[in-house]
C-alpha cells in the first residue's frame, strides 16, 4: 500500500466522509437495519461531525478512512473496507494517542471486530451500557487503555 497521509477534515470532506462510514457500517454492522443506518447517517452529518476535531487518512488523495475526537476520546474511528486490514486504524490510534493523549473509546458490543481490534491495541472494557448514544438498544462497551 502507498504511504497514507494524515490531515484535518471538515465540512469540505463530509460527503466523502459519509461514503467512507457507509461503507464501513454496511460492512461491519450487520446488527443495524436500513432505517438504523439512513438515521445514523443523517446524526452524523448533521450533528456528530460537528462535534469532533476530524481527521482523515489518505492513500493516494482518497480518503480511506478517519477518526474524530473530542479530547482524550475516541468519538468515531472508520476505515473504508477497501482498506481494512492495512494499518490505516492503528495509525490513526497511533496518531491520536500521540498528538491527543487519546486512551477511551465507545464501541458497539455487537461490533467484533471492533472490539477485537482495540483489545489487539491494549483497550480493555471499563463499562457496558444496555443503550447506545442515541438511546438504542445497541449495547455499549466502553473501552480504555491499560496504563
Amino acid at each position: 500500500m502507498k504511504e497514507a497521509m494524515i490531515e484535518p477534515a471538515g465540512k469540505k470532506d463530509y460527503d466523502q466522509l459519509i461514503a467512507v462510514w457507509e461503507s464501513s457500517v454496511r460492512a461491519t454492522h450487520d446488527f443495524l437495519s436500513e432505517t438504523d443506518i439512513i438515521t445514523y447517517r443523517s446524526l452524523i452529518l448533521t450533528e456528530y461531525f460537528d462535534q469532533v476535531q476530524l481527521y482523515c487518512i489518505k492513500v493516494e488523495e482518497e480518503i480511506m478512512g478517519f477518526i474524530g475526537l473530542h479530547g482524550e476520546f475516541i468519538q468515531m474511528l472508520f476505515i473504508h473496507p477497501d482498506a481494512r486490514g492495512k494499518g490505516l486504524g492503528k495509525t490513526l490510534i497511533d496518531f491520536a494517542k500521540k498528538e491527543y493523549g487519546a486512551n477511551t473509546v465507545d464501541v458497539n458490543e455487537q461490533n467484533d471486530q471492533a472490539v477485537g481490534f482495540y483489545e489487539k491495541l491494549g483497550f480493555v472494557t471499563i463499562e457496558r451500557s444496555e443503550l447506545d448514544g442515541a438511546g438504542k438498544p445497541f449495547p455499549i462497551l466502553s473501552m480504555a487503555l491499560q496504563t
